[in-house]
């Protein structure tokens, strides 16, 4: 490793104050009539004759770098080998190697809120995005719309004359825009991207991804047997935009912002991959968290005396586990290491373009080994279809041993036991969600910049949050922190730039304090010191928040000493205890914090959050025979009520398949649809149990009309339900759903006329190629009384829509 400069490097000079208002104007028109009228004589702009210059196109101060950040997803601070894990990671290492790690770089806890962070530089709860954009309530810290006064990222650069693109996942806008009338300004090409290809949720099917290029659907044009993988159609992409930018205005900087969907679930990587990894977890997750913590001392990345934090309650240790479950979980591991070296070769090969273009050197890389600690969202168990955790219900273990050939196939949505998962996070306790304790908001930060660092393979101690990323990059570009865009003023940008510590690994830290707060789990941090309190378990998202928030169990850390927070020094420190809590209440006053919302699941259904759906109070809607890639929240919420579906339809035969309309896929969702003549409708409930109810009678040729009448129990959420098909008419076939979704039915999947595009439903047909072979007029709901919101939650909605 080398030496630091012994100065501090020189980033370009900061422009004239026109950059502080953005879009900066290029050119002032003349009001002098008579000067225009006698330009003509001179002949037409940009002749021989002509006096005036052409406009120059808007450029960042000279010297400013290109800028690439790549965010993979739910990785934990112990997972990779830069920083002691077990899943290699060449060119994190390598880009290590050339640069700087921290060790003590913090997120969100969850997916939107810390990308929402990262693009405003602002804490999340300041600009909405308190918890996942599909968990939005109507509380202003809330409400999963960025405030036009946050200006993103991607604004600021492209309003500096930056070419700005976005690949992959896009978790910020609010998920009922998401369809295909908008309104777009929050979509990626509205929030100043130039170019966007990726998904726009949670996650995706890495196999059957169903996809965006700008606001258009698209789908890719192989299948997972051609060899398709969403992670390299991401990087392929990325590559090409840089390539086109780098040819067509090599003068020009660009900001190429790659936001993976691995590693988050599901765990999908080819076979091979996963077989790299066999055996190696056979140890368990208890051996593993000693042998990364002892690599991580060797690294430099913690100090000598740091012990392991203690094992999160509730969860096994290896040596509780059967035989069989040892076996499921470590290849739930073998899988999930596969699938990180898998995204990480991908992001290597555009450090290679870079490289082979000249440009690497000159790019300020930064490299985001998370947003929010390693999931635990998979249960104790561990899952391959993640949907039936997020409902409150275990997996079978002997079902995923009968299987274990098939982990990371399409026929899976995988997720890991949580043991893995805070064995991800070791040094600390806790996984995602716990924004309370370091499992669930440290991770790992790689930026490399040879052109601006003269380090190399360093470590940085300072402590630092995700929204000091924006100003750092502001900082090395010699911009300034905008005052107006697009005529709104700004709020603050509440990080600090980084960039002081690239020369000086012993700077003081210039970030002291920090509030952190999730699903009702909370902490603080203040010089040194944390108070923190645990509210929630990350696997238990339904009625897991039974405790009042006034009964929480406050902690004491002194950080600065125990690094992992291993020994909660509150009784010996209750004056410090009581200072840091107050601190706490100050800083969530500030940044909209309150009031606090425990609720995890329940807030993925709109009607049961309290926040409006888009075809709220309507109780018949009538779809196209084209309409498609409608979102949860863009479809008809059928969800917990009687409802009606029905299909007027031309039948060329008696003998035609395919599928009428269809929501959700092979983990959650329901399709009404042709086998050889003969209507059929299954509900497949959380992947784990299809209901399908067909009739003995074909369609002859012709006009008809095939109708669903779903006539719900009336329960609870996810109650049974009665089914009958009718054709033209009269009843043909009835069934009984035992159980139906409470709350979701998919992240990845949408509602489609005509065809069941991503994973399908049922095998009853083939995946993606199973449009209906007839002719599909259209599809009308007629859905039974919903919840009703007041009028002060609508008119807040309503406003909220028009900002």
């Amino acid at each position: 490793m080398s030496d630091s400069p012994a100065g501090p490097p020189v980033y370009p000079s900061w422009p004239n104050p026109g950059r502080r208002n953005l879009p900066i104007r290029i050119s002032t028109p003349t009001n002098d009539a008579g000067a225009r009228a006698a330009a003509h004589l001179s002949g037409f702009p940009g002749s021989k004759a002509s006096q005036h210059d052409p406009i120059q196109p808007v450029r960042p101060p000279e010297g400013a770098p290109n800028v690439v950040v790549v965010l993979v997803d739910d990785m934990g601070f112990g997972a990779s080998t830069p920083y002691g894990g077990p899943c290699e990671m060449p060119t994190a290492e390598r880009l290590a190697d050339g640069g700087l790690r921290y060790s003590r770089f913090h997120v969100t806890a969850l997916c939107s809120p810390t990308r929402q962070a990262l693009m405003t530089g602002r804490n999340h709860h300041s600009v909405g995005m308190g918890v996942t954009s599909e968990m939005s309530t109507l509380e202003p810290g809330y409400t999963g719309f960025r405030p036009p006064s946050a200006a993103t990222m991607a604004q600021i650069l492209s309003g500096n004359g930056y070419a700005t693109a976005a690949f992959g996942k896009w978790h910020q806008t609010p998920p009922v825009e998401v369809n295909p009338t908008g309104p777009f300004n929050r979509w990626p090409t509205g929030e100043g991207f130039g170019t966007f290809y990726g998904f726009m949720g949670a996650e995706m099917n890495h196999w059957y991804p169903q996809l965006y290029s700008g606001t258009t659907p698209v789908e890719p044009d192989r299948l997972p047997e051609d060899g398709y993988h969403l992670t390299e159609d991401l990087v392929d992409h990325t590559i090409d935009w840089i390539r086109d930018q780098h040819a067509i205005t090599p003068d020009q900087p660009f900001f190429a912002y790659l936001a993976l969907g691995a590693t988050h679930g599901p765990f999908h990587v080819q076979k091979e991959w996963r077989e790299k990894y066999a055996g190696r977890f056979d140890e368990g997750w208890d051996e593993m968290r000693k042998q990364t913590l002892a690599r991580q001392k060797e690294l430099g990345l913690v100090p000598q005396d740091t012990v392991l934090a203690p094992w999160p309650d509730g969860l096994p240790q290896w040596w509780e586990l059967s035989e069989m479950e040892r076996e499921v979980a470590a290849r739930f591991m073998e899988t999930y290491a596969g699938f990180a070296e898998h995204a990480d070769v991908q992001v290597g090969r555009i450090t290679d373009e870079l490289e082979r273009l000249g440009l690497l050197d000159d790019t300020i890389f930064v490299y985001m080994l998370g947003d929010n600690g390693a999931s635990g969202e998979g249960g104790p168990e561990g899952t391959l279809r993640e949907h039936l955790v997020g409902h409150g219900i275990a997996d079978d273990t002997a079902d995923m041993h009968a299987r274990l050939d098939s982990f990371g196939d399409p026929t899976t949505y995988a997720i890991y036991p949580a043991g893995w998962a805070s064995a991800m996070n070791t040094p600390y306790a806790w996984t995602k969600q716990i924004a309370s304790h370091l499992g669930g908001t440290r991770d790992g930060l790689i930026v490399h910049w040879p052109n601006g660092i003269a380090a190399r393979g360093e470590i940085r101690h300072q402590w630092h949050h995700v929204i000091d990323v924006l100003p750092t990059i502001l900082e090395v570009a010699g911009l300034p922190h905008p005052t107006t865009v697009y005529g709104v003023t700004q709020q603050v940008i509440e990080g600090v730039s980084m960039a002081y510590s690239f020369a000086d690994a012993d700077a003081a830290d210039r970030r002291v304090t920090q509030y952190f707060e999730m699903v009702g789990n909370r902490g603080i941090y203040h010089n040194g010191w944390m108070a923190v309190t645990r509210h929630g378990t990350p696997w238990l998202m339904v009625d897991g928040g039974d405790r009042p928030f006034e009964e929480d169990v406050w902690e004491l850390y002194h950080t600065d000493n125990d690094w992992s927070q291993a020994f909660d020094l509150a009784n010996e420190g209750p004056d410090q205890l009581r200072a840091l809590r107050d601190i706490f209440l100050i800083e969530a006053s500030r940044h909209q914090v309150f009031p606090l919302d425990d609720r995890v699941t329940e807030r993925e259904n709109p009607a049961i959050a309290g926040r409006l759906d888009l075809h709220h109070g309507r109780d018949s809607i009538e779809l196209g025979p084209r309409t498609g890639r409608l979102t949860e929240e863009a479809a008809p919420n059928v969800k917990n009520r009687s409802h009606v579906i029905t299909v007027p339809l031309t039948a060329g035969s008696d003998a035609d398949s395919g599928v009428l309309v269809a929501q959700g896929g092979r983990f959650g969702g329901w399709s009404l649809y042709v086998v050889d003549g003969r209507p059929t409708y299954a509900y497949n409930c959380y992947g784990r149990e299809l209901t399908t109810v067909r009739s003995e009678e074909a369609l002859p040729a012709g006009d008809h009309e095939v109708t669903m009448r779903f006539t719900y129990a009336g329960g609870p959420p996810g109650d049974a339900a009665d089914v009958a098909l009718e054709i033209d008419g009269r009843e043909v076939a009835t069934g009984r759903v035992p159980q139906t979704t409470a709350y979701y039915f998919a992240f990845d999947e949408t509602l489609n006329v005509g065809v069941d595009r991503g994973a399908p439903v049922t095998d009853d047909y083939a995946p993606v190629h199973n449009r209906f072979t007839g002719t599909v007029h259209g599809v009308r709901f007629d859905l039974d009384t919903q919840i009703e919101l007041g009028e002060q939650v609508k008119r807040q909605l309503t406003r909220l829509a028009n900002d």
